[in-house]
């Protein structure tokens, strides 16, 4: 019997030895992937002048979705942050879904909104719409207040009320830098075939905001948020640079990414069965053209930015990553044919066998790893070697994978200017792996135990209003970016007028 648990133990830590150099081997690989498409990007934005497509005609309209459910903190800052953005022609869709704090009541107040009649276009939604709104400063603000439905619903009611033949959907709590949709429109003007593309997403904790603007970027003061600064460029420069440069773009995240209206309407809006409606969608997309066997893409672009809050509390964290993982295990069952099929190209054969084993299951893995190498050092079966070549791949690869993406960062954006932070970030890069890493892992261990359970639950966390003032603080009915609503309705009125002017000339 003792051989045999010593069999079992031996097994057990060269399956977890092997799965951790999988796993940071395709990191490296992606990340070397990475540090030359970003070269390539930045030698071409060298030659390219956004400016340009400011001119009316130069660029489609498009619409931003922001589905909001008790959103009060947050909501009239990261709003504002949309009204003024350098681009042509768009407009903003709030969808109000069933809020029971004051969201609505606030965005009443620091918009003016009034009753107004607009045509759908499509029948995607469940969830019943109870009232439609206009900003009378900002025509291009339209708020919808909806019965409670879950994210994918409200999405899906905003596109049954969207025109433009794109949309990108953000999250409540974002805010995007001026000229985000100008870059992030780059990829459909450059290939007819793109269908969907996603930007990166910045943690907002931390930096200085002026009317949902980013004025100082700085890490946060609470060390969770700082890991997850780290945690974030590996994920965004690291990762989804390196999965678009070969093809194998998996997700597009709900937090900032911009879609082709009419592919997503094709393929039935979003997924309301599963809490990863990005991922599943993105699948789908993937799934639909393949099956078609239509000429597609789905692309990452790495300098348009969505500055989003992100929990700074073990509780938020916690739950935050249980979603995702049951969103991840759930995107992944529901299109479990696309598995190794050739027909599904890299798709099947790379991109989903990673996601499933690697990613999906590697929770199960880690942990019940950390429990056998502790198991194998107390009952003295561990060697100096493998302990040391086990810390190596676990530990060490992982470290210098997170300081590749700090000096990616560096290197191309350097949004962080303030020499204390770079160095603290490079700090992290090694501390994260120690501690962070592990509570990770349990949660999304967690987080696979409560797919297998059938979990629905959304989970949210306390907003703490990053991009703008706490609640407490905020006058919203008397103040509109800062000013009386008045002397602010003024000041926009031209611009207003300017805005609805090229809506109709596009139209």
């Amino acid at each position: 019997m003792a051989e045999i648990l010593l069999l079992a133990l031996i097994v057990l830590n060269i399956v977890v030895f092997v799965y951790f150099l999988i796993l940071n081997s395709y990191y490296l690989v992606a990340s070397i992937t990475s540090f030359r498409a970003l070269r390539r990007y930045a030698r071409r934005l060298n030659s390219v002048n956004t400016s340009d497509l400011m001119e009316v005609g130069g660029a489609p309209p498009v619409a931003l979705l922001v589905p909001a459910y008790n959103e009060a903190v947050g909501i009239a800052d990261s709003v504002r942050s949309l009204l003024d953005l350098r681009y042509p022609a768009y407009e903003v869709i709030v969808i109000n879904d069933g809020s029971t704090d004051d969201t609505l009541e606030i965005l009443h107040d620091a918009f003016r909104l009034r009753p107004s009649a607009r045509v759908p276009t499509a029948e995607l939604g469940q969830g019943h719409v109870r009232g439609m709104y206009r900003s009378s400063t900002h025509p291009f603000l339209w708020v919808i207040d909806k019965e409670n439905g879950g994210k994918a619903d409200a999405l899906n009611v905003g596109l049954d009320y969207c025109h433009a033949p794109f949309f990108c959907s953000l999250d409540a709590d974002s805010a995007l830098e001026t000229d985000a949709l100008l870059r992030l429109i780059r990829p459909f003007l450059e290939n007819n075939a793109t269908v969907a593309a996603g930007g990166i997403v910045r943690v907002a904790n931390g930096s200085r905001f002026e009317d949902g603007q980013v004025t100082d970027v700085r890490l946060p003061r609470r060390l969770l948020g700082q890991l997850q600064v780290v945690e974030y460029l590996r994920a965004f420069l690291a990762g989804r640079m390196g999965w678009s440069s070969m093809g194998v773009m998996l997700i597009v995240s709900g937090a900032f990414g911009m879609f082709r209206r009419s592919a997503v309407v094709d393929v039935g809006g979003y997924g309301t069965d599963t809490v990863g409606e990005d991922m599943e969608l993105t699948l789908r997309l993937h799934r639909h053209f393949r099956d078609r066997e239509e000429q597609y893409e789905v692309a990452f672009v790495p300098d348009p930015v969505a500055w989003t809050e992100v929990p700074e509390q073990l509780g938020d964290l916690g739950r935050q990553r249980d979603r995702w993982q049951r969103g991840l295990l759930q995107s992944l069952a529901k299109h479990r044919k696309m598995f190794m099929r050739r027909k599904y190209g890299r798709i099947g054969m790379v991109a989903y066998p990673y996601f499933w084993f690697l990613e999906g299951l590697g929770p199960v893995v880690e942990l019940i790893g950390y429990a056998a190498f502790i198991t194998a050092i107390l009952i003295g079966w561990a060697s100096p070697t493998y302990v040391v070549a086990f810390l190596t791949v676990a530990v060490v690869f992982g470290a210098l994978l997170s300081i590749a993406a700090v000096a990616l960062e560096e290197l191309v954006f350097r949004r962080y200017q303030h020499p204390a932070d770079f160095s603290r970030m490079l700090l992290l890069a090694v501390v994260e792996n120690v501690g962070y890493r592990q509570f990770l892992t349990f949660w999304r261990f967690r987080g696979v135990i409560s797919a297998q359970l059938g979990r629905q639950e959304w989970g949210h966390k306390k907003r703490h209003g990053a991009i703008g003032k706490a609640e407490e603080e905020r006058e919203v009915p008397v103040l509109v970016s800062g000013r009386p609503a008045r002397e602010f309705e003024a000041e926009t009125a031209q611009r207003a007028e300017r805005a609805t002017r090229m809506q109709e000339q596009r139209t």
